[in-house]
């Protein structure tokens, strides 16, 4: 029998649906990775790097080149903007609140200047290994190489994004002190600006008064009014900022598991979200389930990520009262430190219609509600957790801004 065929037999049943495996068949968490349509011609490595100082180019100064990977695949340098009067380098990130803030003002920035010879060319300077799951609160992706694509044409991008997150070669010799950042170049590709896109954060209150202003200053021959200002945004993610990585799994998986049996008043007393001031996700699981098992560590993930804001993460598990002790070692191992529930009943339908009468029974089911129970999302089966993020993220409790 051909492989391919094989193996799709051999998973099948965990890929629709789950049935009860014996008491001794048992599978063990995986972590589930955030997919992406495949980048041709480059697989990013991001590499530790020694700590250093990294001070800003100053205005005057030669622009240094660069040879960098956009979001398409393909690499880029100066030269592929030769024909450009005005070259803006901004240098931005997936996560950061306020370079999220900024993306539709430098969207609508390339589309109000192209035909004046002027093209933005994005980069993210930011190392994976840098970035803490605390801190991607106001996002839906991290900073890897990989996810770059999608945040680009999600966002609607009219301007190619680089990735400099392997070693910084290109940022270090730029100096962006946060994301975003400015740097404006002229034709002979000197530096002639860096600092702030405007002066106002939150959307809609500003329109890169600044940016436009030194924009238009070049292309009429004049100095520019202000070639350096500050610039207020989350903090460069070099190689070297992983010492909180560690301290924070470290406090994560020092947090007690504990696993509060509950019956069926409980479950409709935590569906209901009465009360509460947080959006509260559930997920209905048991060990026996093969995919259960393999996605709930990234639910644990959801809970670092935006735990700090006005949400929480709650396991619920349908294993019988019996395997109690199952079911928490199996918390413990992936140190859920989260409210926990074993339900208690002995009908099991008396589960599902708790949990959701539109729900028809099986695992692994997930269910996102507002306070005073409003369905926010519900899913059965495996998670797409991209659709799960953005449906915390962009909730009108949560946002992607400050």
């Amino acid at each position: 029998m051909h492989l391919r065929v094989l193996l799709c037999i051999m998973l099948f049943p965990l890929l629709h649906g789950c049935a009860p495996e014996s008491a001794e068949e048992s599978s063990a968490p995986a972590t589930v990775t955030q997919e992406s349509e495949a980048t041709p011609g480059f697989r990013a490595n991001p590499q530790a790097l020694e700590k250093r100082e990294v001070p800003t180019i100053t205005v005057g100064s030669p622009a240094p080149d660069f040879n960098l990977p956009g979001s398409d695949g393909n690499m880029y340098s100066l030269a592929d903007y030769a024909d450009a009067e005005v070259l803006v380098l901004a240098f931005t990130a997936n996560h950061c609140p306020t370079a999220q803030a900024y993306e539709q003002r430098l969207i609508d920035f390339q589309r109000d200047y192209a035909d004046k010879g002027v093209q933005l060319v994005a980069i993210s300077p930011n190392s994976p290994l840098g970035v803490l799951y605390e801190e991607l609160g106001y996002t839906d992706l991290n900073d890897d190489y990989e996810v770059m694509q999608e945040r680009a044409g999600y966002a609607g991008f009219n301007f190619p994004y680089l990735y400099d997150g392997d070693d910084h070669r290109t940022s270090l010799q730029y100096g962006p002190v946060a994301t975003p950042h400015i740097f404006i170049l002229d034709k002979d590709r000197v530096v002639r600006y860096t600092g702030r896109i405007d002066r106002s954060e939150k959307p809609g209150t500003a329109h890169a008064e600044d940016l436009r202003a030194a924009t238009d200053a070049l292309l009429a021959g004049r100095e520019i009014a202000e070639p350096t200002t500050k610039t207020f945004g989350c903090s460069t993610k070099w190689a070297w900022k992983t010492e909180y990585n560690d301290q924070a799994r470290e406090k994560w998986e020092a947090r007690p598991v504990t696993l509060e049996k509950a019956d069926v008043g409980k479950i409709e007393e935590l569906v209901a979200n009465q009360g509460g001031d947080k959006l509260r996700l559930i997920n209905v699981w048991a060990t026996w389930c093969g995919p259960c098992v393999l996605e709930y560590p990234e639910f644990l993930v959801l809970q670092r990520m935006y735990g700090a804001r006005d949400f929480e993460f709650i396991s619920v598990s349908a294993d019988k009262p019996a395997a109690e002790d199952r079911a928490l070692a199996f918390l413990e191992k992936v140190h859920s430190g989260v409210p926990n529930y074993l339900f208690t009943g002995q009908d099991i339908y008396e589960l599902v219609e708790a949990i959701d009468p539109d729900w028809n029974g099986a695992l692994p089911y997930t269910l996102l509600v507002a306070p005073g129970g409003v369905v926010v999302y519900r899913h059965q089966a495996e998670v797409d957790f991209l659709e799960l993020k953005r449906a915390i993220v962009e909730h009108e409790m949560i946002g992607r801004v400050y």
